[in-house]
């Protein structure tokens, strides 16, 4: 892996080992990465986000061709890892949804938006936040709907009507601030209004500390997590996750789609990026697969450090050569 590299990624994850580390000895209490995690989430994250994409140019490329490559990607190891639960390990239908979940809920936001503006600045912003517009409504009814139907496979429950399913989700995601935060930015940017010199700077200063903040808030949050029993699923799973699907998602995007060279190499890093949380939360809330979505968000985050480096430098001497 290229030093100059390097030297842009590894701070990313020093930040997160930082936050771990503090947590892991208590310098600070869990308390406190708790109330870090959520200042991130609901103020810093969302404005951000809102200030962002509010002036960013977006230019003329046509986002269906972006949402096509990363979800085929996301897709594809979604089925493969579900199978391998299923099939290969023999668990029930809720594990194989916790499994897809593992191995292609990547975290956009918290580790994606620090890496992709460490990596590419503000231009590789525009691709990712198209991408992280869409990315959690998707997957947040897709996996619901998936884990309804599993659990009513496995014969614990029976999955309500598909239309008071959506109304639920529904309701989730309009009081989810990164949403909100979505929806007020394209609302300003259609109403052609400008920032004032002192919005503008309350915004830079919340913004600034978003992205440190959220590396050292989720490093804090990992300390739960480490390394459970039944180790090889969550293994096999993080290989998929951090392998296969940026794999994936880079010949989707440079030979398929042939997207702009800039838009595959965000797509292929985001795609490269850690398992999410959510993993875990969807496991807990169902009551199945915790040692396996715990293992996986612990391995990918732990390997995160080189393999996002080498995914970086994969598409940059693509993109050199191109």
């Amino acid at each position: 892996m290229p030093l100059e590299i390097l030297s842009i990624v590894l701070p990313v994850f020093i930040l997160i080992g930082i936050g771990y580390t503090a947590a892991r000895i208590g310098l600070v209490s869990q308390t406190v990465g708790e109330a870090l995690g959520q200042f991130v989430f609901v103020i810093a994250i969302p404005a951000l986000i809102f200030k962002t994409l509010s002036v960013i140019e977006f230019g003329d490329e046509n986002p269906w061709g972006l949402w096509a490559t990363y979800f085929c990607g996301v897709a594809a190891t979604w089925v493969l890892a579900s199978l391998l639960i299923r099939k290969g390990f023999k668990r029930e239908a809720r594990a194989g949804v916790v499994g897809g979940v593992s191995a292609a809920f990547a975290n956009t936001v918290m580790v994606g938006l620090p890496l992709i503006s460490s990596v590419y600045g503000d231009e590789g912003l525009v691709p990712l936040l198209i991408i992280i517009s869409v990315h959690l409504p998707i997957m947040t009814v897709v996996i619901s709907v998936l884990m309804e139907r599993a659990a009513a496979l496995d014969g614990i429950s029976t999955p309500p009507p598909l239309g008071e399913m959506i109304l639920k989700i529904g309701r989730n995601l309009a009081t989810n601030p990164i949403i909100i935060a979505l929806v007020c930015a394209l609302i300003w940017r259609s109403s052609g209004l400008s920032f004032t010199p002192i919005l503008s700077d309350v915004l830079g200063r919340i913004s600034s500390t978003a992205l440190p903040v959220a590396l050292l808030s989720l490093g804090m949050s990992m300390v739960p997590y480490g390394i459970r029993g039944n180790i090889l699923p969550g293994l096999l799973l993080s290989c998929l996750k951090i392998g296969v699907m940026p794999a994936i998602v880079f010949l989707m995007g440079a030979y398929v789609l042939h997207l702009p060279p800039l838009w595959t190499a965000v797509a292929t890093v985001t795609a490269a990026c850690p398992t999410g949380i959510n993993a875990y939360i969807f496991a807990n809330r169902y009551g199945t697969g915790h040692a396996m979505s715990a293992n996986s968000i612990t391995l990918t985050t732990i390997a995160a450090v080189v393999t996002c480096g080498l995914w970086v430098a994969i598409v940059e001497a693509w993109r050199a050569a191109g």
